[in-house]
């Protein structure tokens, strides 16, 4: 199993320190301090040395370790800040021939009532994936006289994903189920200077299950659902319990060759080994190439903090 980072040339990010089930990170020029079970060590630095350091510190509300609210609260701010600003991400120079990657990704960012500020920044490699197996699909498109490949992404948040795919030459269809939420990735779009995705507010289980019926195809699909969740028109998701259905429609719309898949889980429990079978079982084997392992951070102190898990697929 691989465990991968996002590249340490990144300089809008940094991982400052990790503890006490917090983490202290650096997004631009702001520090904030947020919750992260994950980090179950002692911190290197002082509290003294946080609260020096830190902009806004996230307060855990009555609803934190709730299913569906675990991640709720306020924000309290101790020095002067934006409630929006901005980032960028610029991929990584090609490591044969060290060229400069196409892949320019901007980003704004702000203060949730969920901890979160728009971005997961350890999906960076995820990120790179993307962008390089989408740029090998165009040009086997290209060289074949079809259009641009067609990439879906469920579950697509503010849309770092879309973007990657976008930048690589795909019609991307981005899909969420909360409409502020594409709206903000429409935003993340415009400042990228990209155009021309389709937005779709809907429940992702019920989309693949149209879009198979449809016969539709796609040539990657990217997927990062959530522990639990909700669909615009109230429909309820729990992982668990609907991710083996939602692999399965997914394989069905998938294209034979020439395809890519990403799966990303946060939930905690989920193993990249558990992620390897469900993703097989569900694909029933077809497909060429499959990968798994952790994506995770290096604090400033060496400490590596694993976040999520991943599972690649290839047709």
């Amino acid at each position: 199993m691989a465990v991968e980072f996002p590249a340490a040339y990144w300089k809008d990010y940094e991982l400052l320190d990790s503890g006490n089930g917090e983490k202290l990170e650096r997004f631009g020029k702001y520090v904030l301090r947020r919750p992260e079970p994950k980090a179950l060590w002692t911190p290197s630095l002082p509290d003294a040395e946080w609260k020096r350091l830190s902009h806004v510190t996230f307060r855990p509300g009555a609803g934190f370790g709730k299913a569906g609210k675990e991640d709720s609260g306020t924000w309290e701010k101790s020095k002067r800040m934006d409630d929006q600003w901005g980032i960028a991400y610029n991929g990584e120079p090609d490591p044969e021939t060290h060229a400069a990657s196409d892949l320019h990704i901007g980003l704004r960012l702000g203060l949730t009532s969920f901890k979160h500020v728009g971005v997961f920044p350890e999906q960076a490699p995820n990120w790179e994936f993307i962008y390089r197996e989408t740029s090998r699909l165009a040009r086997i498109h290209k060289a074949n006289g079809l259009p641009a490949p067609k990439v879906l992404n469920l579950f697509a948040y503010t849309g770092a994903a879309s973007l990657a795919a976008k930048c690589a030459g795909a019609d991307v269809t981005h899909l969420d189920s909360v409409r502020q939420v594409v709206t903000w990735a429409r935003e993340n779009m415009e400042r990228s200077g990209l155009d021309g995705i389709r937005w779709v507010v809907e429940d992702a289980l019920k989309f693949a299950r149209r879009e198979a019926k449809r016969g539709n195809r796609y040539d990657g699909i990217i997927l990062d659902p959530p522990a639990y969740g909700h669909g615009p028109d109230g429909e309820k998701w729990k992982l668990d319990e609907l991710l083996f259905g939602l692999l399965q429609n997914v394989a069905s719309i998938l294209s034979e060759r020439d395809a890519f898949m990403v799966l990303n889980l946060y939930s905690n429990g989920y193993s990249a080994a558990l992620g390897e079978t469900v993703v097989r079982e569900a694909f029933k084997g077809n497909f060429r190439e499959m990968t798994s392992g952790e994506l995770a951070f290096n604090d400033s102190f060496g400490k590596i903090l694993p976040l999520s898990i991943y599972v690649r697929l290839k047709r």
